[in-house]
């Protein structure tokens, strides 16, 4: 049985991985939850899963939700404050820790549960690509184990179970291409909020939706799967596959390509990371290869002229340092200032490139938490200058 710490609870990835422990009660347990402010959905997990402790990050939403649990005379300690999902992280009961917290705010109580000794599946890129640089050595030295459950990291770590290391020659990192594929330049520019949110196949935070628009999303994975895999930006491919069907490929050095296919839902891959290394039962429909969308799979390129921060991705994930971070920073700020209305979709990328630009002269080594944050949030107020 796993003993789970779930970050980032009442999201997307959160409640389906908290589906998975509700199909399995004898394979699961839960320690503790964590969200930001969605107390509505925790107090329902509180109920469910009886978990031994509750963090929200909005001190507000903490204390009245204290307030209705005691006066039902439940006694769940809640934890509240910015730092309040690292308590939940490292509950020493819990021997895995499900990191979901949208952005760089899931790095430090990822950070600190690796220190503490516990498994990691891993569903937040920010981590690995603002710091990944010390993340990766501290789990090699601590030995546990991170288990990807971004569904295209699970698809290219899968293909390698069994396989030598050596024997990996490049990884090809599949898009459905988002709302926007095929679209110009100019046809972007208009882009409102509820076109960008509009994701042809998959159902997700607005953050990552945002993101999938712009094709940052895939950038961001790129580096990701440098840091988990050890190999070169310039050995991972972007792939444009609409079907959204096979989640991502390798070409092993003979020429061999191996692919993991599947229906576009997150199930799957949280269940292969938490079963690791059994496998669970099956809790999909069986994949159909006749359906008709299996009849016709199609390959594109990713068109870097149109989605500009993709080549700004490759850049950072080369130069590393702290300019992934720093890009990711200016993403953060710049994907929720469209969110909230502030600014235009192609913003975005020109944030992003100013910020990053204004970083590149003076890049360090990302070697610790604190350079990484200190960076993170110099870049934070930089984009938010250049919104105002």
């Amino acid at each position: 049985m796993r003993v789970l710490s779930v970050l980032g609870s009442t999201g997307s990835i959160g409640t389906q991985t908290l589906e998975v422990v509700r199909q399995n009660p004898e394979d699961f347990k839960i320690a503790g939850l964590s969200c930001g402010s969605d107390i509505e959905t925790l107090y329902s997990q509180i109920k469910e899963f009886r978990p031994e402790a509750v963090s929200v990050n909005d001190e507000d939403k903490a204390l009245i939700l204290e307030h209705r649990l005691r006066a039902e005379g439940n006694k769940t300690p809640v934890i509240s404050g910015k730092d309040s999902s690292t308590s939940i992280a490292t509950l020493s009961s819990a021997d895995t820790v499900l990191g979901a917290i949208v952005g760089v705010a899931g790095l430090v109580p990822v950070y600190n549960a690796i220190l503490k000794g516990k498994d990691i599946a891993l569903a937040n890129k920010e981590t690995l690509v603002a710091g990944g640089d010390f993340i990766m050595p501290l789990v090699e030295k601590t030995g546990v184990e991170l288990l990807p459950v971004d569904s295209e990291h699970c698809a290219i770590w899968q293909c390698l179970w069994g396989e030598k290391k050596e024997n990996l020659d490049r990884i090809l990192i599949t898009a459905s291409g988002g709302p926007f594929r095929g679209q110009s330049r100019a046809d972007l520019e208009g882009v409102t909020c509820e076109k960008a949110l509009n994701h042809p196949t998959w159902k997700m935070g607005g953050k990552i939706t945002i993101d999938s628009a712009t094709m940052m999303n895939k950038g961001l994975e790129v580096i990701e799967a440098h840091h988990l895999f050890g190999i070169s930006v310039d050995k991972i491919d972007i792939v444009v596959h609409p079907q959204s069907v096979i989640h991502s490929m390798i070409r092993l050095r003979d020429g061999s390509i191996l692919g993991q296919m599947g229906k576009p839902s997150m199930i799957l891959p949280i269940m292969v990371a938490l079963y690791y290394p059994d496998r669970g039962p099956r809790l999909l429909e069986e994949f159909d290869p006749f359906d008709p969308k299996c009849s016709c799979l199609t390959f594109e390129k990713c068109d870097t002229d149109v989605f500009g921060l993709v080549p700004v991705a490759y850049d950072a994930g080369r130069k590393g340092g702290i300019l992934p971070a720093v890009m990711n920073a200016a993403n953060e700020v710049a994907v929720n200032s469209f969110l909230n209305g502030k600014t235009g979709f192609t913003d975005i990328e020109r944030i992003v490139k100013s910020v990053y630009s204004d970083f590149e002269g003076r890049n360090i080594a990302a070697s610790d938490l604190d350079t990484v944050l200190q960076a993170d949030g110099e870049a934070r107020i930089k984009a938010g200058e250049l919104i105002r």
